[in-house]
């Protein structure tokens, strides 16, 4: 069955996106390593409204009303608008019959969001270099970003099969 554009992009990004949340469970359950609260994120989000970009560290600005909901709003509308951009990339031949490696190659490019604009706006610097430990902060990034390339082909699978 042909499906459109846009319900593509939702159904792969939520997809993409729940799987890559997954394996953050499994970090941060079976691994025991720390991940991203969401909530932070909704705080940055909220006093970036407001102008306010870089908080050094975003634990010590005040919370924002909602900043849980708008974390992780932002959070799978993020995997949606990331899953847009790779279809329209991809094109529609892969929709018809996902490959994944070009799903996992993007992504590693996925990685320029947290690693540019919302690690350094968090206060963790540029590629997390601020943290205690930047090199296992990327891995920790790779590998939840490859999560979601990973994801990006297991909901274009499932689409397959509507």
């Amino acid at each position: 069955m042909e499906h459109n554009f846009i319900f593509s992009a939702l159904f792969i990004g939520i997809g993409a996106t729940a799987v890559m949340d997954l394996g953050t469970l499994v970090q941060k359950h079976l691994l025991r390593l720390q991940t991203l609260d969401y909530a932070l994120a909704g705080r940055w989000l909220g006093h970036a409204a407001r102008g306010h970009f870089v908080h050094r560290p975003i634990t010590a600005s005040p919370p924002v009303r909602g900043e849980r909901l708008i974390g992780w709003n932002a959070h799978y509308l993020t995997g949606i608008v990331f899953a847009a951009v790779f279809l329209s990339a991809a094109g529609g031949n892969w929709i018809k019959d996902p490959s994944l490696w070009p799903a996992l190659a993007f992504g590693v490019l996925t990685l320029a969001a947290p690693f540019l604009i919302l690690q350094p706006g968090m206060g963790a610097g540029l590629a997390a270099r601020r943290t205690p430990a930047p090199n296992k902060a990327r891995l920790k990034s790779l590998a939840t970003h490859l999560t979601f390339g990973a994801g990006l082909w297991l909901s274009a699978l499932g689409l397959t099969l509507l």
